[in-house]
């Protein structure tokens, strides 16, 4: 579910897609209704996740190009609310490891620190 809701995000942020979307989806109208409103952020390390969600993270993330990450961190600077919710908790973007936007609009940011 993680690793779905987590690719959805990326396209919300506007960030090429982890996954291709089905070939029969019709264009951009039926992702537009799909993309839930960012609606409030928090930032989460890594380290202070359960082991069972710091595993589905970290699979997620060993399925991410490098290329995507950019985009993703790209896409965090370009947004002045979600750059600084991570400078309030003293991380950069470059410290952004995978995202996830729950279906009320909470945009979690997960990162990983030294």
């Amino acid at each position: 579910m993680l690793t779905t809701v987590a690719t959805g995000a990326l396209l919300v942020l506007g960030v090429p897609a982890l996954a291709q979307a089905p070939a029969k989806q019709p264009p951009a109208q039926s992702q537009t209704q799909s993309q839930p409103t960012i609606r409030s952020v928090q930032v989460v390390d890594v380290k202070d996740l359960s082991p069972d969600v710091r595993k589905q993270v970290d699979e997620l993330v060993s399925r991410t190009s490098e290329q995507d990450l950019q985009s993703l961190r790209t896409s965090i600077d370009a947004s002045p609310t979600i750059s600084s919710a991570l400078k309030a908790k003293g991380v950069t973007s470059a410290q952004v490891v995978a995202i996830n936007i729950d279906e009320k609009g909470m945009l979690t940011m997960f990162t990983k620190t030294a």
